[in-house]
């Protein structure tokens, strides 16, 4: 149950992130993001590579019986981890609480998928 809800937070967060960074759609988020993204030296194609993997992310974290789900997890865990990297390096640690929450809430679902990581590295 606890999995479950972590789940869905964690795909509409992203569903909602990922569609302002590839559709623009919300004008002022967009415009803050993409601000952020150029004052970390990045631009806006890879502004929309990141919510294309957190869109990934968003809709494979649902297929928890398979591999496809812990990839998805390890996904947004990943996206997750460089945007602390990012708010610790540029801005302040309060910028990066939402995406340490997420970190935590993503790491959750990878440990609990990893048997499907490992298998698919080979490693039983």
């Amino acid at each position: 149950m606890t999995q479950t809800i972590i789940i869905v937070l964690l795909s509409a967060f992203f569903l909602f992130a990922s569609s302002i960074k590839i559709f623009a759609w919300q004008k002022f988020i967009f415009e803050t993001q993409l601000g952020m993204f150029i004052k970390y030296g990045l631009n806006r194609q890879i502004m929309r590579f990141v919510g294309l993997l957190e869109l990934s992310g968003a809709i494979a974290i649902w297929f928890q019986a398979s591999w496809l789900g812990a990839l998805g997890a390890l996904a947004i865990l990943g996206t997750s981890i460089g945007a602390i990297g990012c708010h610790l390096i540029w801005d302040t640690w309060k910028d990066g609480l939402p995406a340490l929450i997420t970190t935590a809430l993503s790491g959750i679902i990878v440990w609990s998928g990893l048997h499907h990581i490992l298998g698919l590295l080979g490693i039983s």
